[in-house]
């Protein structure tokens, strides 16, 4: 069996991962800086269907990367998310990453209010006052509560990364941000995750 494994060097292997999935695409591509984003969400997940459930509202990749180099925050719904961001590179532009789940008021203030801690961080983003990507990839109340927020005009996000994962109100929840006004990247239907929102942060931030 070993004889069957191709050796590659550790700084390489990215860059291998990267032809096989642009080959296993069968010459599908995007424009740029979408192409970055869907194929490092197939590198995250080895899910191909990422090339079939990605979408972006007209231009959101390209504000994502100049929002992003301007030196915009984002807030994100888990920590997983929050850890997953390359918060190095995002500092260098000015930037930094906002999670309030841990926050004891939060767990509080969801338990008195019989909701989600992940609402109520929606909340504290609005009450920063700030241009922010909101980046979500696991409470699909979050971007219900989120719509909310829009709606009532407390918060208006330069970009809304809707990554959810699961069966109940996800495909519901990530159709409704996609109707929010806001530009967004969305995998539609059940797919998504904390990796995955984080990865398509990354893949904004890496953009040259």
């Amino acid at each position: 069996m070993l004889e069957r494994i191709e050796i590659v060097r550790p700084e390489e292997i990215e860059a291998r991962s990267m032809e096989i999935i642009t080959k296993e695409l069968n010459g599908k591509t995007w424009p740029e800086p979408e192409f970055s984003v869907v194929k490092r969400c197939i590198h995250t997940s080895a899910d191909f269907d990422y090339g079939e459930n990605l979408c972006f509202s007209k231009g959101a990749a390209a504000l994502g990367v100049e929002a992003l180099r301007d030196g915009i925050s984002i807030v994100t719904d888990t920590r997983m998310a929050a850890s997953g961001i390359n918060k190095k590179r995002l500092r260098e532009y000015g930037g930094e990453v906002y999670c309030f789940m841990d926050a004891p008021d939060v767990a509080e203030e969801a338990k008195r209010r019989g909701c989600t801690r992940a609402a109520i961080c929606m909340e504290r983003a609005a009450a920063l006052h700030e241009n922010l990507i909101i980046a979500v990839g696991n409470a699909p109340t979050a971007l219900i509560r989120l719509y909310e927020l829009i709606q009532a005009g407390e918060i208006r996000p330069v970009l809304i990364i809707g990554a959810p994962v699961g069966f109940v109100n996800v495909v519901e929840a990530k159709e409704l941000i996609m109707t929010a006004g806001v530009p967004y990247i969305v995998p539609r239907g059940r797919k998504g995750g904390s990796n995955i929102a984080a990865t398509i942060c990354n893949a904004l931030l890496y953009q040259k």
